[in-house]
Protein backbone atom coordinates (compact mmCIF):
# COMPACT_ATOMS: atom_id res chain seq x y z
CA UNK A 1 0.00 0.00 0.00
CA UNK A 2 1.28 3.64 -0.93
CA UNK A 3 0.84 6.01 1.93
CA UNK A 4 1.79 10.16 1.24
CA UNK A 5 1.87 11.75 4.72
CA UNK A 6 1.82 15.64 4.34
CA UNK A 7 2.23 17.85 7.65
CA UNK A 8 4.61 20.88 8.32
CA UNK A 9 5.88 19.33 11.37
CA UNK A 10 8.33 16.66 10.92
CA UNK A 11 11.90 15.67 12.93
CA UNK A 12 14.73 17.04 13.78
CA UNK A 13 11.84 18.75 15.77
CA UNK A 14 11.30 17.24 18.81
CA UNK A 15 8.50 18.75 20.06
CA UNK A 16 4.63 19.52 19.04
CA UNK A 17 3.52 16.87 16.76
CA UNK A 18 6.27 15.55 14.84
CA UNK A 19 7.25 13.16 16.96
CA UNK A 20 4.02 11.81 16.95
CA UNK A 21 4.26 11.71 12.90
CA UNK A 22 7.62 10.64 12.80
CA UNK A 23 6.38 7.46 14.84
CA UNK A 24 2.97 7.17 12.80
CA UNK A 25 5.67 7.16 9.61
CA UNK A 26 7.56 4.26 11.59
CA UNK A 27 5.45 1.97 12.40
CA UNK A 28 3.53 1.98 8.53
CA UNK A 29 7.05 1.63 6.76
CA UNK A 30 7.59 -1.52 9.46
CA UNK A 31 4.66 -2.70 8.51
CA UNK A 32 5.56 -3.52 4.89
CA UNK A 33 3.46 -0.09 3.32
CA UNK A 34 5.66 2.02 1.00
CA UNK A 35 5.71 5.71 3.05
CA UNK A 36 6.56 9.09 1.71
CA UNK A 37 6.67 12.46 3.68
CA UNK A 38 5.69 15.84 2.46
CA UNK A 39 6.89 18.67 4.90
CA UNK A 40 8.07 22.01 5.75
CA UNK A 41 10.91 22.92 6.72
CA UNK A 42 12.09 22.15 10.43
CA UNK A 43 11.65 26.01 12.79
CA UNK A 44 9.64 25.02 15.57
CA UNK A 45 9.67 25.37 18.34
CA UNK A 46 12.02 28.25 18.32
CA UNK A 47 10.10 29.75 14.80
CA UNK A 48 13.45 30.21 13.14
CA UNK A 49 14.20 27.84 9.94
CA UNK A 50 16.96 25.10 11.08
CA UNK A 51 20.36 25.72 9.54
CA UNK A 52 21.34 24.00 6.75
CA UNK A 53 17.83 24.14 4.80
CA UNK A 54 17.69 26.05 2.16
CA UNK A 55 16.22 26.66 -1.27
CA UNK A 56 12.55 25.96 -2.67
CA UNK A 57 12.71 22.26 -1.87
CA UNK A 58 14.98 19.74 0.31
CA UNK A 59 15.31 16.03 -0.32
CA UNK A 60 16.14 13.67 1.96
CA UNK A 61 15.62 10.17 3.88
CA UNK A 62 14.52 9.24 7.48
CA UNK A 63 16.46 7.19 9.68
CA UNK A 64 13.99 3.94 8.16
CA UNK A 65 14.76 5.18 4.54
CA UNK A 66 11.71 6.96 4.12
CA UNK A 67 11.99 9.85 1.62
CA UNK A 68 11.21 13.22 2.77
CA UNK A 69 10.58 16.33 0.37
CA UNK A 70 10.77 19.36 2.55
CA UNK A 71 9.02 22.70 1.02
CA UNK A 72 9.69 25.94 1.79
CA UNK A 73 7.30 28.47 3.79
CA UNK A 74 7.49 31.84 5.38
CA UNK A 75 8.19 31.16 9.31
CA UNK A 76 6.63 34.23 10.61
CA UNK A 77 8.96 35.37 14.27
CA UNK A 78 5.80 36.68 15.54
CA UNK A 79 2.75 34.47 14.60
CA UNK A 80 -0.28 36.50 14.35
CA UNK A 81 -3.56 34.98 13.05
CA UNK A 82 -2.83 36.62 9.34
CA UNK A 83 0.90 35.86 9.67
CA UNK A 84 0.06 32.04 10.22
CA UNK A 85 -2.41 31.79 7.93
CA UNK A 86 0.14 33.14 5.63
CA UNK A 87 2.33 30.44 6.64
CA UNK A 88 -0.22 27.43 6.44
CA UNK A 89 -1.45 28.39 2.60
CA UNK A 90 1.95 28.61 1.55
CA UNK A 91 2.94 25.36 2.86
CA UNK A 92 -0.54 23.74 1.84
CA UNK A 93 -0.01 25.33 -1.66
CA UNK A 94 3.58 24.26 -2.04
CA UNK A 95 2.88 20.75 -0.86
CA UNK A 96 -0.29 20.38 -2.93
CA UNK A 97 1.99 21.04 -6.45
CA UNK A 98 4.76 18.41 -5.13
CA UNK A 99 3.97 15.40 -7.37
CA UNK A 100 1.68 16.55 -9.96
CA UNK A 101 2.99 14.98 -12.86
CA UNK A 102 3.27 11.41 -13.25
CA UNK A 103 3.67 10.34 -9.88
CA UNK A 104 2.18 7.22 -7.94
CA UNK A 105 -1.25 7.60 -7.19
CA UNK A 106 -1.24 6.95 -3.09
CA UNK A 107 -3.79 4.56 -1.86
CA UNK A 108 -4.06 6.77 1.22
CA UNK A 109 -2.97 10.33 2.24
CA UNK A 110 -2.41 11.37 5.89
CA UNK A 111 -2.98 14.91 6.59
CA UNK A 112 -1.71 16.32 10.02
CA UNK A 113 -3.86 19.26 11.85
CA UNK A 114 -3.36 21.89 13.32
CA UNK A 115 -2.32 22.79 9.67
CA UNK A 116 -5.59 22.71 8.88
CA UNK A 117 -5.37 23.93 5.42
CA UNK A 118 -3.04 20.76 4.52
CA UNK A 119 -6.55 18.58 4.22
CA UNK A 120 -6.96 20.81 1.43
CA UNK A 121 -4.00 19.10 -0.41
CA UNK A 122 -5.24 16.14 0.34
CA UNK A 123 -8.41 16.53 -0.85
CA UNK A 124 -6.72 16.98 -4.72
CA UNK A 125 -5.42 13.29 -4.69
CA UNK A 126 -8.91 12.25 -2.89
CA UNK A 127 -10.30 13.77 -6.25
CA UNK A 128 -8.02 12.28 -8.63
CA UNK A 129 -9.26 8.25 -7.72
CA UNK A 130 -9.71 5.84 -5.35
CA UNK A 131 -7.34 7.67 -3.05
CA UNK A 132 -8.51 7.53 0.75
CA UNK A 133 -7.59 10.79 3.19
CA UNK A 134 -6.71 10.65 6.79
CA UNK A 135 -6.60 13.53 8.82
CA UNK A 136 -4.59 13.37 12.28
CA UNK A 137 -5.98 15.97 14.55
CA UNK A 138 -3.52 16.84 17.56
CA UNK A 139 -5.63 20.35 18.38
CA UNK A 140 -8.65 21.28 17.71
CA UNK A 141 -7.74 24.29 15.04
CA UNK A 142 -10.49 26.73 15.17
CA UNK A 143 -10.88 26.42 19.11
CA UNK A 144 -6.92 26.64 18.96
CA UNK A 145 -7.26 30.74 17.39
CA UNK A 146 -9.95 31.54 20.06
CA UNK A 147 -8.76 30.63 22.96
CA UNK A 148 -4.68 31.43 22.32
CA UNK A 149 -6.34 35.00 21.43
CA UNK A 150 -4.42 34.81 18.09
CA UNK A 151 -8.01 36.07 16.59
CA UNK A 152 -11.22 37.20 16.92
CA UNK A 153 -14.68 35.90 17.26
CA UNK A 154 -15.45 36.17 14.09
CA UNK A 155 -12.56 34.77 12.78
CA UNK A 156 -12.72 32.11 14.89
CA UNK A 157 -16.57 31.45 14.15
CA UNK A 158 -15.16 31.73 10.33
CA UNK A 159 -12.15 28.89 10.96
CA UNK A 160 -15.16 26.73 12.72
CA UNK A 161 -17.12 26.60 9.85
CA UNK A 162 -14.19 25.63 7.64
CA UNK A 163 -12.58 22.95 10.24
CA UNK A 164 -15.74 21.33 9.74
CA UNK A 165 -16.36 21.49 6.14
CA UNK A 166 -12.91 20.17 5.88
CA UNK A 167 -13.03 17.50 7.68
CA UNK A 168 -16.60 16.38 7.48
CA UNK A 169 -14.76 15.40 4.05
CA UNK A 170 -12.29 13.39 5.28
CA UNK A 171 -12.60 9.46 5.24
CA UNK A 172 -12.10 9.34 8.56
CA UNK A 173 -10.07 11.20 11.11
CA UNK A 174 -8.01 10.20 13.98
CA UNK A 175 -7.87 12.24 17.16
CA UNK A 176 -5.40 11.75 20.43
CA UNK A 177 -8.36 11.99 23.09
CA UNK A 178 -11.85 11.35 23.39
CA UNK A 179 -12.77 14.85 24.87
CA UNK A 180 -11.88 15.56 21.04
CA UNK A 181 -14.86 13.43 19.71
CA UNK A 182 -17.56 16.10 21.40
CA UNK A 183 -15.40 18.87 19.96
CA UNK A 184 -15.72 17.70 16.40
CA UNK A 185 -19.08 16.38 16.55
CA UNK A 186 -20.60 20.26 17.03
CA UNK A 187 -18.33 21.02 13.83
CA UNK A 188 -20.37 18.29 12.18
CA UNK A 189 -18.24 15.59 11.95
CA UNK A 190 -20.01 12.48 12.42
CA UNK A 191 -19.07 10.33 15.25
CA UNK A 192 -18.52 7.22 13.29
CA UNK A 193 -15.69 8.29 11.09
CA UNK A 194 -13.87 9.32 14.51
CA UNK A 195 -11.17 7.20 15.84
CA UNK A 196 -9.17 8.06 19.24
CA UNK A 197 -5.39 7.55 19.31
CA UNK A 198 -3.61 8.35 22.04
CA UNK A 199 -0.14 9.95 21.58
CA UNK A 200 2.46 8.26 23.48
CA UNK A 201 5.91 8.99 25.46
CA UNK A 202 8.17 9.42 22.99
CA UNK A 203 11.17 9.97 25.65
CA UNK A 204 13.23 7.60 27.85
CA UNK A 205 12.63 7.37 31.48
CA UNK A 206 15.71 8.56 33.00
CA UNK A 207 19.01 6.83 33.12
CA UNK A 208 21.16 8.89 35.13
CA UNK A 209 20.94 8.62 38.82
CA UNK A 210 18.81 11.54 40.35
CA UNK A 211 21.07 12.96 42.32
CA UNK A 212 23.88 13.20 39.70
CA UNK A 213 22.17 14.83 37.28
CA UNK A 214 20.53 17.37 39.89
CA UNK A 215 24.04 18.69 40.69
CA UNK A 216 24.91 18.28 36.79
CA UNK A 217 22.21 21.23 36.71
CA UNK A 218 22.94 22.95 39.78
CA UNK A 219 19.68 22.25 41.10
CA UNK A 220 20.32 21.97 45.18
CA UNK A 221 19.23 19.09 47.27
CA UNK A 222 17.11 21.78 50.23
CA UNK A 223 15.12 23.11 47.13
CA UNK A 224 11.89 21.76 45.24
CA UNK A 225 12.27 21.78 41.55
CA UNK A 226 9.12 22.66 39.72
CA UNK A 227 9.96 22.03 36.01
CA UNK A 228 7.91 23.20 33.02
CA UNK A 229 9.51 21.57 29.89
CA UNK A 230 8.37 22.23 26.29
CA UNK A 231 7.16 24.97 24.59
CA UNK A 232 6.83 28.67 25.32
CA UNK A 233 3.87 29.95 23.42
CA UNK A 234 0.85 31.67 24.28
CA UNK A 235 -1.31 28.95 24.51
CA UNK A 236 0.82 27.57 27.64
CA UNK A 237 0.22 31.10 29.14
CA UNK A 238 3.54 30.78 31.53
CA UNK A 239 3.27 34.42 32.86
CA UNK A 240 1.35 32.58 35.63
CA UNK A 241 5.08 30.67 36.42
CA UNK A 242 7.22 33.55 36.73
CA UNK A 243 4.53 35.77 38.77
CA UNK A 244 4.63 32.48 40.97
CA UNK A 245 8.73 32.32 41.14
CA UNK A 246 8.21 36.25 41.98
CA UNK A 247 5.87 35.02 44.95
CA UNK A 248 8.20 32.22 45.95
CA UNK A 249 10.91 34.92 46.34
CA UNK A 250 8.70 37.31 47.93
CA UNK A 251 7.46 34.26 50.96
CA UNK A 252 11.15 33.09 51.06
CA UNK A 253 9.79 30.14 49.79
CA UNK A 254 12.75 26.74 49.17
CA UNK A 255 10.79 26.40 45.72
CA UNK A 256 12.44 27.19 42.14
CA UNK A 257 10.44 26.86 38.85
CA UNK A 258 12.54 25.98 35.86
CA UNK A 259 11.34 26.58 31.96
CA UNK A 260 12.78 24.65 29.75
CA UNK A 261 12.30 24.59 26.20
CA UNK A 262 11.83 27.64 23.90
CA UNK A 263 9.07 29.34 21.68
CA UNK A 264 7.88 32.59 20.56
CA UNK A 265 7.09 33.74 23.86
CA UNK A 266 10.52 33.42 25.81
CA UNK A 267 11.68 36.47 25.10
CA UNK A 268 9.11 38.06 26.75
CA UNK A 269 8.93 36.12 29.31
CA UNK A 270 12.65 36.75 30.39
CA UNK A 271 11.91 40.11 30.47
CA UNK A 272 8.72 39.58 32.55
CA UNK A 273 10.82 37.94 35.05
CA UNK A 274 13.87 40.03 35.03
CA UNK A 275 15.23 39.94 38.72
CA UNK A 276 13.02 36.91 39.58
CA UNK A 277 15.76 34.63 42.03
CA UNK A 278 13.54 31.45 42.15
CA UNK A 279 13.05 31.48 38.23
CA UNK A 280 15.39 29.24 35.68
CA UNK A 281 15.06 29.13 32.12
CA UNK A 282 17.19 26.43 30.30
CA UNK A 283 17.54 26.07 26.85
CA UNK A 284 16.29 22.58 24.98
CA UNK A 285 18.24 19.12 26.31
CA UNK A 286 18.85 16.67 23.86
CA UNK A 287 17.53 13.08 24.28
CA UNK A 288 18.29 11.32 27.22
CA UNK A 289 19.40 14.12 29.09
CA UNK A 290 15.75 15.52 28.82
CA UNK A 291 14.60 12.80 30.55
CA UNK A 292 16.87 12.67 33.31
CA UNK A 293 15.93 16.18 33.88
CA UNK A 294 12.47 15.10 33.94
CA UNK A 295 13.34 12.39 36.40
CA UNK A 296 15.63 14.80 38.71
CA UNK A 297 12.93 17.43 39.40
CA UNK A 298 10.82 16.99 42.30
CA UNK A 299 7.56 18.18 40.54
CA UNK A 300 6.62 18.73 36.90
CA UNK A 301 4.51 21.80 35.22
CA UNK A 302 1.61 21.33 32.87
CA UNK A 303 0.10 25.49 32.53
CA UNK A 304 -2.17 26.49 30.71
CA UNK A 305 -3.56 30.43 29.76
CA UNK A 306 -6.40 31.41 31.64
CA UNK A 307 -8.41 31.32 27.92
CA UNK A 308 -7.22 27.69 27.32
CA UNK A 309 -9.51 25.27 27.92
CA UNK A 310 -10.71 22.33 24.99
CA UNK A 311 -8.15 22.89 22.41
CA UNK A 312 -5.67 20.53 22.83
CA UNK A 313 -4.25 17.82 25.35
CA UNK A 314 -0.76 18.79 26.74
CA UNK A 315 1.33 16.31 24.82
CA UNK A 316 4.09 16.55 27.58
CA UNK A 317 1.72 14.93 30.11
CA UNK A 318 2.57 11.21 28.01
CA UNK A 319 6.63 12.14 29.02
CA UNK A 320 5.51 13.75 33.07
CA UNK A 321 3.92 10.33 33.69
CA UNK A 322 6.18 8.17 32.59
CA UNK A 323 9.38 10.26 34.25
CA UNK A 324 6.94 8.78 37.78
CA UNK A 325 6.99 12.08 39.01
CA UNK A 326 4.10 14.10 40.43
CA UNK A 327 2.31 16.26 38.39
CA UNK A 328 0.81 19.86 38.90
CA UNK A 329 -1.84 21.45 36.33
CA UNK A 330 -3.00 24.66 36.22
CA UNK A 331 -5.51 24.21 33.77
CA UNK A 332 -9.66 24.13 34.42
CA UNK A 333 -11.36 21.22 35.42
CA UNK A 334 -12.77 21.01 32.10
CA UNK A 335 -9.91 20.85 30.18
CA UNK A 336 -8.24 17.29 28.88
CA UNK A 337 -5.55 18.36 31.01
CA UNK A 338 -7.57 17.77 33.93
CA UNK A 339 -9.04 15.02 32.49
CA UNK A 340 -5.73 12.93 32.31
CA UNK A 341 -4.79 13.59 35.85
CA UNK A 342 -8.58 12.07 37.10
CA UNK A 343 -7.81 9.32 35.17
CA UNK A 344 -3.86 8.89 35.85
CA UNK A 345 -4.59 9.50 39.62
CA UNK A 346 -1.38 11.32 38.45
CA UNK A 347 -1.37 14.84 39.96
CA UNK A 348 -3.37 17.58 40.75
CA UNK A 349 -4.64 20.84 39.14
CA UNK A 350 -5.38 24.27 40.16
CA UNK A 351 -7.04 26.88 38.46
CA UNK A 352 -4.81 29.05 35.89
CA UNK A 353 -3.41 32.27 36.46
CA UNK A 354 -3.72 31.98 40.14
CA UNK A 355 0.07 32.20 41.80
CA UNK A 356 -0.83 31.61 44.86
CA UNK A 357 -2.37 28.41 44.51
CA UNK A 358 -0.03 27.13 42.09
CA UNK A 359 2.91 27.76 44.47
CA UNK A 360 0.44 26.39 47.60
CA UNK A 361 -0.23 22.83 45.66
CA UNK A 362 3.55 22.44 45.16
CA UNK A 363 4.40 23.02 48.79
CA UNK A 364 1.38 20.79 49.80
CA UNK A 365 2.95 18.28 47.51
CA UNK A 366 6.61 18.90 48.49
CA UNK A 367 5.92 18.66 52.32
CA UNK A 368 4.36 15.04 52.07
CA UNK A 369 6.83 12.59 50.72
CA UNK A 370 3.75 9.69 51.03
CA UNK A 371 1.68 11.22 48.52
CA UNK A 372 4.19 12.65 46.11
CA UNK A 373 5.59 9.09 45.84
CA UNK A 374 1.89 7.40 45.63
CA UNK A 375 1.28 10.18 43.17
CA UNK A 376 4.52 9.44 40.64
CA UNK A 377 3.77 5.92 40.94
CA UNK A 378 -0.02 6.06 39.47
CA UNK A 379 1.36 8.13 36.68
CA UNK A 380 3.74 5.64 35.73
CA UNK A 381 1.20 2.92 36.19
CA UNK A 382 -0.93 4.80 34.14
CA UNK A 383 1.53 5.73 30.73
CA UNK A 384 2.51 1.92 31.10
CA UNK A 385 -1.03 0.86 30.93
CA UNK A 386 -2.33 3.54 28.35
CA UNK A 387 0.16 5.67 27.03
CA UNK A 388 2.23 2.83 25.40
CA UNK A 389 3.91 3.31 21.55
CA UNK A 390 3.42 -0.12 20.50
CA UNK A 391 -0.51 0.07 20.75
CA UNK A 392 -0.66 3.58 18.99
CA UNK A 393 1.23 2.45 16.37
CA UNK A 394 -0.30 -1.00 15.91
CA UNK A 395 -4.07 1.20 15.63
CA UNK A 396 -2.27 4.09 13.54
CA UNK A 397 -1.51 0.40 10.99
CA UNK A 398 -5.06 -0.69 11.06
CA UNK A 399 -6.69 2.89 10.49
CA UNK A 400 -4.88 3.28 7.82
CA UNK A 401 -5.18 0.02 6.22
CA UNK A 402 -9.23 0.59 7.34
CA UNK A 403 -9.62 3.52 4.92
CA UNK A 404 -7.56 2.28 2.07
CA UNK A 405 -10.31 -0.81 2.40
CA UNK A 406 -13.28 1.59 3.16
CA UNK A 407 -12.20 3.61 -0.28
CA UNK A 408 -11.51 0.99 -2.30
CA UNK A 409 -15.00 -0.44 -1.43
CA UNK A 410 -16.73 2.52 -2.36
CA UNK A 411 -14.86 2.81 -5.55
CA UNK A 412 -15.93 -1.00 -6.92
CA UNK A 413 -19.45 -0.06 -5.47
CA UNK A 414 -20.05 3.05 -8.06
Amino acid sequence: MDVLVLGMHYPPEHTGNAPYTAGMVAALAAAGHRVRVVTGYPHYPQWVVHDGYEGLRHRETDGGGVPITRVRHPVPREPSALRRAVMDATFTAHAASIGRQGARRPDVVIAISPVLLTVLAGLRWKRRGRTALGVVTQDLYSRALTETGIASAGAGQAAARLEGWLLSRADGVAVVHEQFADGLAALGVKRDRVTTIRNWSHVGTGATDRATTRRALGWRDDEVIVLHAGNMGLKQGLENVVDTARLADETAAPVRFVLLGDGNQRAALERHGAGVGRLEFRDPLPGDHFSDALAAADVLLVNEATTVAEMSVPSKLTSYFSAARPVVAASWDRSAAAAELRRSGGGVRVDPGRPQDLLDAVRRIAEDPARAEALASAGRAYAQEHLGAAAAHRDYQRWVEGLAASRTHQGEST
